[in-house]
């Protein structure tokens, strides 16, 4: 009699209808894989090659290939939602292919405290979340309402699982890597691709390998790590690779605290970063009532979610946590790192503020029960001694299920206790939506948050802020001492009494013991019949300053680009808040035309050190960025903008492609691209293109125009000439390299890659 041992099954989530985990068909997908390349395969490749579309025709070559991917699901954050929903109207199509969810996190600003925040988001955004709730359930698509919690933390409590691999419209989607996915930030046209049933196309990524040993103690926390790894990587060190954690020391870390790690490798450009399946994420799992994954995952996690024994690196780094120290990276910039015992004296050396005006916790980093539960840690001996913070200080619980849990069991109220301010489930400050009033604008200060990002003025707007970024309970000991020459490893503090006492490290559980308190539901599931989601009709108001319906970009002339004037030469760092600022601005991400008033406002012009004042070539006066590409697009003028190294790093909002490609733009020359911001701007139709010879951004003036010639001959592989024509009618040429391969180049051609889609299908419908 034969025995048929069935295999275990688990279901994506409670939300999707069904639908199960295929680890089988992964496993038959890399099966194909492995006897094409015949040796072993990192982690990243097991996950990444089995969601490969055809894998017995696709080439595999890291670091040079394309490859075509069939990803499990979409996850889009608010602010990006709306044009990849506007985007996904125009396709046509009825339904997404893969399960999609929309989450609204984004537009609640931080005033007064979250109850009040949130009623207020939802008055002002009503519109934009009418919008969205409707084109969710026309499409088929799950909708968190505003409240729910920070996108990432979202996906990790419920979407999130091992081998998955998820397309997110925000940079910092690899958050869940902590659960064993391969999780990628992307622009809202690649996300329309996959939900119209496409295949994704990625360079296949080279793999970093962090080789993790020893075990984490005391003050440090995972935090620490990615930390770490900026510091020695800087802020481009990660681009075209994922991040691989791997080694004994992965044992000692938490499941979220896999995930701050993996979200914060953002920072240093990577693909995405992912750790191996352990059993703190099977903890997790079945803390989240998801023990049916956590099994399924343990039976398949030699095949598929651990490495192969003798797999090889592209580039290999170590860090042994038994000597890892607390750390604080900044100000501006996430990679300049300094020991938290070396903090006083380093501040003083440079000049940085010393008082501290404020402390923020949260954010889609460190919001975890665990980061929640050391921070009350800390807080609590402040408290015992009858002290409170001397710094302002705010928590942001990440999700409504955080928040209702740390309420119920007391590291809220304790937090409160000593002056923090229990903000929305949202994004808040990290993004820029706090309506900061204790400093002016320009004036220099100092705060400390447990955020990933400290670009200039990327909190409050205030290019006098001195961010530094560090973990949640370094944060909450720096604010009781007010200083950032208070060492909370060493240093004493003064309790009410005047007694002098030290704080002790920092504990926490990493998952409650009482399991969590899932809050107010704030989910709305789509229909499930076609013909009421037909029934359901989603407006856009034609006199709307807040959403505009898209028209398509024009299509290539077949003609060179001739005489393009430089609008601008970029100096110094160019992140995508420098191109499209959020803040503020966030309201408008679903008009385009009204959102494009911010293009550039933050790049430095390199003509006079100035942020939004240029030449305008048409009156000779000096006005807004914005103002003087409108008037050349008004005369009918292509431009082309001019950068340096590691250009649209941060986040992934397609605006900062999308702006520049509707007011005119045909070009971007730079020294050298962030992957995400590069991509948009092919999807856009733009001209992403680098110097061969990087001296060569020197010989461009901000009064030159720019020829782009011989691009009837546009090739994967083949440098475009480019004609700088100088105000003395001097001319000189030089060589530009680009990574367009056959399928971006007909982007180009047909305007953008959603003309290219409409054509496929038009063509499609034909036969």
């Amino acid at each position: 009699m034969s025995v048929t041992i069935l295999q275990p099954k688990a279901h994506m989530s409670k939300f999707d209808g069904g639908k199960t985990i295929d680890y089988d068909k992964m496993i038959s997908r890399l099966e194909v894989v492995r006897k094409k390349l015949n040796r072993p395969l990192t982690l990243s490749e097991k996950v990444l090659y089995s969601h490969l579309d055809k894998p017995e025709s696709q080439e595999i070559v890291r670091g040079k290939s394309y490859l075509n991917l069939r990803p499990d699901r979409v996850a889009m954050q608010d602010a990006t939602a709306q044009m990849a929903m506007l985007q996904f109207i125009s396709s046509g199509i009825e339904q997404v292919a893969v399960p999609s969810t929309i989450h609204c996190d984004h537009l609640i600003e931080a005033q007064t405290g979250g109850k009040d925040d949130l009623a207020r988001a939802k008055d002002i955004n009503k519109e934009v979340y009418d919008f969205l709730a409707t084109a969710s359930a026309k499409y088929g698509v799950g909708f968190w309402k505003p409240g729910s919690g920070i996108i990432h933390q979202i996906v990790l409590e419920n979407y999130a699982f091992p081998g998955l691999l998820l397309i997110g419209t925000d940079s910092h989607t690899p958050n869940g890597g902590g659960l064993g996915g391969l999780c990628i930030g992307v622009g809202g046209a690649d996300a329309v691709d996959v939900m119209a049933g496409l295949p994704w196309e990625l360079k296949c990524p080279k793999v970093i390998g962090v080789k993790l040993t020893g075990e984490m103690s005391g003050w440090t926390s995972a935090k620490d790590v990615i930390l770490k790894v900026a510091g020695l990587l800087t802020v481009k060190g990660g681009t075209g690779a994922i991040m691989e954690y791997h080694g004994p020391g992965t044992e000692s870390i938490s499941c979220t605290g896999m995930g701050t790690i993996c979200n914060m490798g953002a920072e240093i450009g990577a693909t995405t970063s992912i750790f191996p399946f352990n059993e703190r994420m099977r903890r997790y799992l079945n803390a989240t009532n998801r023990k049916e994954i956590g099994d399924a995952a343990a039976h398949y996690r030699e095949q598929l979610l651990t490495p192969d024994q003798g797999c090889q690196y592209d580039q290999l780094i170590e860090i042994d946590l038994n000597k890892l120290e607390p750390l604080i990276n900044g100000p501006y910039t996430p990679d300049l790192m300094t020991r938290v015992s070396d903090l006083g004296e380093t501040a003083k050396k440079n000049g940085w503020p010393l008082e501290i005006k404020v402390g923020l916790i949260g954010s889609c980093t460190n919001s975890s029960y665990e980061d929640m539960e050391r921070s009350a840690s800390i807080a609590q001996q402040a408290l015992d001694h009858g002290i409170k913070a001397k710094s302002s200080f705010t928590i942001t619980p990440g999700s409504e299920q955080v928040r209702a849990t740390i309420t119920r069991d007391g590291q809220a109220q304790t937090l409160s206790a000593i002056g923090g301010m229990v903000l929305a489930n949202a994004c808040g400050p990290c993004i820029g939506q706090w309506n900061r009033k204790d400093v002016k604008k320009g004036e220099k200060n100092t705060i400390v948050t447990s955020y990933n990002r400290n670009f200039t003025g990327r909190n409050d707007a205030n290019p006098g802020t001195h961010c530094f970024v560090t973990s949640p309970e370094i944060v909450t000991a720096l604010v009781l001492g007010g200083r950032l020459d208070f060492n909370p490893l060493k240093d004493s503090l003064t309790g009410s009494k005047g007694e002098k006492f030290q704080l002790q490290a920092p504990n926490g559980k990493e998952v409650p013991p009482k399991g969590y308190d899932p809050g107010e539901d704030t989910y709305q599931e789509p229909p499930k019949q076609p013909e009421k989601r037909r029934a359901v009709s989603v407006h856009v108001d034609a006199a709307s300053n807040r959403l505009q319906l898209l028209s398509p970009f024009a299509r290539w002339d077949k003609k060179d680009l001739v005489d393009l004037p430089v609008l601008i030469k970029i100096k110094g760092k160019c992140t995508t808040d420098h191109i499209s600022a959020a803040g503020p601005w966030l309201k408008y991400r679903g008009h385009l035309d009204n959102i494009s008033n911010n293009m550039f406002i933050g790049a430095i012009n390199a003509e006079n050190g100035e942020a939004n004042k240029l030449k305008n070539r048409l009156t000779g006066e000096y006005q807004p960025v914005p103002d003087v590409a409108r008037q050349y697009k008004a005369k009918g003028i292509g431009w082309v903008a001019v950068g340096d190294d590691n250009y649209g790093e941060g986040s992934s909002r397609e605006h900062a492609a999308l702006e520049p490609r509707h007011l005119g733009g045909r070009a971007i020359i730079v020294k050298s691209f962030a992957r995400i911001h590069e991509t948009n701007l092919k999807k856009q139709g733009m001209l992403p293109l680098t110097f061969n010879n990087p001296a060569d951004y020197d010989k461009i003036q901000p009064d030159d125009t720019i020829s782009l010639t011989g691009l009837a001959g546009l090739a994967p592989g083949k440098p475009v000439k480019a004609v700088i024509k100088h105000k003395d009618g001097k001319k000189e040429e030089i060589s530009l390299n680009h990574s367009f391969n056959d399928q971006q180049i007909e982007w180009f051609k047909a305007g953008s890659a959603l003309n290219r889609m409409a054509d496929v299908f038009a063509a499609e419908a034909k036969h």
